[in-house]
Parts: C-alpha cells; structure tokens; sequence
C-alpha cells in the first residue's frame, strides 16, 4: 500500500506553528497513532479512524472513509454518523464530487462551500439538500488499483482552513500506515487459517480413504477443479459437514 506522501516542506515537524501548538499535535499524533494500532482488525481501525478523526483535525463535525477496489468497486467502508453516507450515495449516483476526486486525482481536495461548488454540478445541486456546507477530502492510500480516500464534513461554510488542510494530512498519514498495518494481519489471519482448513480436510481425506498427504491434496484440487469451487471452501465444507462437495452460494 503506497502510502500520500506529504509534499509541502515543513509539515511533519509543524514548522511554522507556535511551539506549544506543535508539541501538542504532536502528542495528539501519537496518542491517535497508538489507539489505530492497537485495533484488532481492519475494520476496527477503519472505525477508530473516522472517530478520531472528527477529534483531531479542525472543523471536522461527521467522516467518512471511501474505498475503491480494483477501480470498479466504490463503498463507504467506515462512517461516524448518518451523514457521510448520504453525501458518499449522491457521488455514487452522479459519478462525481470530492471524495471521487480524492481518490483518482488529488491528494486534498477542499470544498470551502458546497452550495456554491462548480467543479460538480450535479454533486452540489443534490448535496444542497443536506446538512453539510463544506467538505475535506484526503487520499489515504493507493495500492495497485485499490484506492481509500478519508472525507470530512461540517455544517458551516468554510469550516477547514489552512491548519485543517495541515493537521489533516499528517492525520492521513498515520491513518494510512495504521490500517495498511492492520490489512496486513488480517491476511495473515486469513491465510493461517486457509492453511489450518486444508489440513484438517487432508486429515480426514487421509483417514477416510488410507491415502497420503499428497494424494489428499491432489485429491481436493481434483474436486476444486470439478466443481469450479475454491480449495480452501471446498475444504471448509469438508471439515464442516464430512462432504467433499460445493459449499451453497460458494462457487467461483
């Protein structure tokens, strides 16, 4: 996962901020790194993500994570409330709006006042309906065709300012480098546990039929191939209900 590299020279020190406003982002940096870490999964951290996110960066009332999966796919994946969901709904339906832009072409996109937004029209005549007024979209993260963007919203026009736009992207920053820490366990987990199911299914393919490991193996793939299934479900199935057949609703 390729994390938005901060571009603007001095942000990741603060440079330019009074010092006791940049020790204490700091410290607010930290504790947020620390709490995305400690999340068991990754939905975990993209729910702690959207939470903090509304404490940390100025402005922030509601936000929302937005995903793509090999560019096709768009779903908000993470929210605080009723709100980014709606406004993420109305980018669906008109294939435009901030938080598409994050995701394919910028790596911050401000909206000071979504009323009078003309990058979208279509976006600011239906999102006029609703209670945001501004909007902050940042890049979190591309990885080959996956893309994640984090979207803020306030009530009030011209709610994020410069600091926003600053604390933001060091926010995004970290965001991104937690959760590309938190996918990576959760494929670990998965994969133990794919392994564990093939074992187990060998096991008992072994018992059953006095065959080797290799044959039990090769007799599973056999069976994935026949059935146009996945190894590791028809493994599942296996172990589940003692049938070497295709689980329901499982098929590839």
């Amino acid at each position: 996962m390729a994390v938005a590299e901060e571009s603007t020279e001095g942000r990741e020190t603060g440079q330019g901020l009074p010092d006791d406003h940049r020790d204490g982002l700091a410290a607010r940096l930290s504790e947020v790194a620390r709490t995305l870490h400690e999340q068991g999964d990754a939905q975990g951290t993209l729910d702690a993500i959207v939470r903090a996110a509304v404490g940390t960066i100025p402005g922030a009332c509601d936000a929302g994570v937005m995903t793509v999966v090999s560019r096709r796919k768009v779903d908000t994946v993470a929210v605080t409330g009723e709100l980014p969901g709606l406004v993420d709904q109305v980018q669906y339906e008109t294939g435009q709006g901030p938080c598409l832009t994050a995701l394919f072409d910028q790596r911050v996109v401000s909206v000071p006042d979504v009323a009078a937004e003309e990058r979208w029209p279509d976006f600011a005549a239906r999102v006029r309906e609703l209670d945001v007024a501004s909007m902050l979209s940042f890049q979190l993260y591309v990885a080959d065709d996956d893309l994640g963007a984090l979207n803020l919203y306030a009530p009030v026009t011209e709610a994020f300012d410069e600091e926003s736009e600053h604390v933001g992207s060091l926010f995004a920053s970290h965001a991104a480098v937690a959760l590309a820490a938190a996918q990576e366990r959760d494929h670990l987990a998965e994969s133990v546990h794919t392994r564990d199911l093939i074992g187990q299914a060998k096991g008992i393919l072994m018992e059953r039929h006095k065959i080797t490991a290799d044959q039990a193996f090769a007799l599973l793939v056999r069976g994935s191939q026949h059935t146009n299934t996945k190894v590791r479900d028809l493994a599942e199935q296996l172990v589940r209900t003692g049938e070497l057949s295709p689980p329901p609703g499982r098929r590839r």
